[in-house]
């Protein structure tokens, strides 16, 4: 090597270079600003030119040499270095990826070309300190559209399985669906949202429930993802048709007994029979089950409570002994609540996609998601048993998570980043907002709100949402936008939807900050159960249960203690009070 004075504009860019995408305005100033004072304090690194040529290549160095130029320099030191077989493209990715680490769509361009001079996904990864998994994973940008791309630039990216969905779909789709969901400028993309446009295009074996038999019979032909997991049943079908008609016919002939086959709503909800009440815990034998296909396709069974047969109307006809006095009854007029209830099922969903995507993305630090972790087990939706009756729930489903955290010789022996990723994963697992059994209920709302997850939150200010809302929340929201209210809902509805167009909205019951009362009453809840979880007595065996005293009072599934006798168990009201000094306090 040896260091020469050239001028910066006899240098020649280097079309392997792997930093393309532009530097901010503001750091190019500063650079500027430095070279014009002390002039470049790093030479750039050339190589000779190939082929014959008598000039130099930059292989790591661009920007510097571009403002050099634009700061009137006559003449900079430069390194020459023996060029390289592969034009120094390796050469360029690892310099880069040490000084700051590249964007991922730039590094997918780097690792596109090393894979194009004969490197292997292997080697790049050996040479990178990159998992291959990683490698593969940047490599599906190239079925990305590039406008997603650009968006992605930016260090917007999807999670992995949105990433894959989007790879998949063809490019006019992908075209389309981004057409419908652009972000303004200066926004995040709803990959959520664009995943879920282009998901109903693919539908996987491992969530079919019909066999070969029926596949064959609606011509459905697997297609191997050869991305998918090595452990993963990764086959899929376009014939998205075939696949929901065999799914159906299977619902058909396995239906139980007092079961039938019900619709969905546009948000992927059962619609359940007039004034059936859902069952979320467990079912008994005059209960009815409820089969539908949920938006992956997958068989999903609910079950629901029809209520009993009205009484026989009495003497008077109007189902009492005595009669009542017409006069005496003051019909109350019923009052629209704020939100509907499709708008509660929308704001579940849209609060479970954000706290998923937040759990991917945000910055959490480590006492955090030990925190949650433990919020986790709080959950409505979480039920962990002693095993001894044999329902144990949660084994099989966090499995996948913890294979990670084993060594080849079966240890547990795992680096942090290993443990956060899979802390993160098993809370993605456990924690929805989505209405109905796999709500985790208050905890789910407490995490969104201490991981940030409101800023993940999608415009809803869209039509669907907003036609959820009663005359009072929309005017309320027209105060909030700064909009003037119209005389007719519909045309009050309209000009909030035309002002969100270019603005963001989030309805403040969409927002995962519970009211303070709530969250007061749910931890006094919480608190009054461990004063009287504490105060019993062990028994004989040492294990902390009088059962001699099980008719005194007892504690059901729910953690609800009984006392027939009315005695105060574990004084709540003085503990209430105490709770509540400490609170203020």
């Amino acid at each position: 090597m040896q260091i020469i004075k050239v001028d910066p504009r006899a240098l020649k860019e280097n079309p392997d270079r792997m930093r393309q995408s532009k530097s901010s305005l503001q750091a190019d100033a500063l650079m500027l600003a430095t070279i014009k004072a002390v002039g470049i304090v790093q030479p750039p690194v050339v190589a000779p030119e190939a082929d014959g040529g008598n000039g130099y290549i930059i292989d790591a160095g661009h920007r510097r040499v571009r403002l050099a130029i634009a700061a009137g320099l006559e003449e900079i030191e430069i390194l020459v270095a023996d060029a390289a077989n592969d034009n120094g493209a390796m050469r360029s990715m690892v310099e880069n990826s040490v000084r700051e680490p590249l964007n991922p769509v730039d590094q997918w361009r780097g690792i596109e070309r090393l894979v194009a001079l004969g490197w292997t996904e292997e080697a790049i990864a050996v040479a990178l300190a990159l998992p291959v998994r990683q490698i593969r994973k940047l490599r599906l940008l190239a079925n990305v559209l590039p406008a997603m791309l650009e968006q992605m630039a930016l260090g917007d990216m999807p999670n992995e399985q949105q990433l894959r969905v989007i790879a998949a779909a063809g490019q006019v789709d992908q075209k389309e669906v981004w057409k419908a969901h652009r972000p303004k400028k200066g926004d995040t993309a709803p990959w959520w949202q664009i995943a879920n446009a282009l998901t109903k295009r693919r539908m996987y074996a491992k969530d079919a429930s019909f066999g070969d038999d029926l596949a064959q019979a609606y011509g459905i032909e697997w297609v191997e993802d050869l991305f998918a997991p090595a452990d993963q049943d990764g086959r899929y079908t376009m014939n998205v048709e075939g696949f929901l008609g065999a799914q159906h016919e299977w619902m058909t002939g396995n239906l139980p007994k007092r079961g039938g086959i019900v619709e969905v709503n546009s948000w992927g909800q059962p619609e359940l029979p007039k004034k059936a009440s859902q069952v979320y815990g467990k079912p008994s034998k005059s209960d009815h089950a409820a089969l539908y296909l949920d938006r992956d396709g997958k068989v999903q069974t609910v079950h629901y409570r029809l209520p009993e047969a009205a009484k026989p109307k009495g003497p008077d006809g109007d189902g009492s002994i005595g009669g009542t006095d017409d006069g005496d009854v003051t019909a109350t007029p019923k009052v629209r609540p704020d939100v509907t209830q499709k708008g509660h099922d929308m704001i579940g969903d849209f609060r479970t996609d954000a706290l998923h995507d937040a759990l991917g993305r945000a910055p959490i630090e480590d006492d955090m998601l030990m925190a949650l972790m433990v919020l986790a087990f709080a959950g409505q939706n979480v039920r962990v048993d002693s095993g001894a009756d044999g329902t144990f729930y949660g084994g099989k489903r966090f499995s996948r998570h913890v294979v990670g955290l084993f060594d080849e010789h079966g240890k547990l022996a795992f680096d942090q980043d290993t443990l956060r990723v899979a802390v993160r994963s098993v809370l993605v697992d456990v924690l929805s907002c989505r209405r109905g059994m796999s709500n985790s209920g208050m905890i789910a709302r407490i995490a969104g709100d201490a991981i940030g997850a409101d800023e993940f939150l999608p415009n809803m200010g869209s039509e669907d949402f907003l036609l959820c809302l009663s005359r009072q929340a929309l005017e309320a929201s027209c105060a909030e936008a700064s909009v003037q209210p119209r005389q007719k809902v519909r045309e009050t509805r309209a000009a909030l939807i035309e002002h969100f167009a270019t603005q963001h909205f989030v309805h403040p019951a969409g927002r995962f900050a519970p009211p303070a009362d709530e969250l007061l009453d749910w931890i006094r809840a919480g608190a009054a159960t461990d004063v009287i979880g504490s105060s019993g007595h062990e028994d004989d065996d040492g294990h902390g249960e009088d059962i001699g005293e099980e008719q005194e009072g007892h504690t059901d599934v729910e953690g609800h203690h009984d006392d027939p006798q009315g005695t105060d168990l574990g004084s709540e009201d003085e503990h209430d009070q105490d709770f509540d000094q400490r609170a203020a306090a």
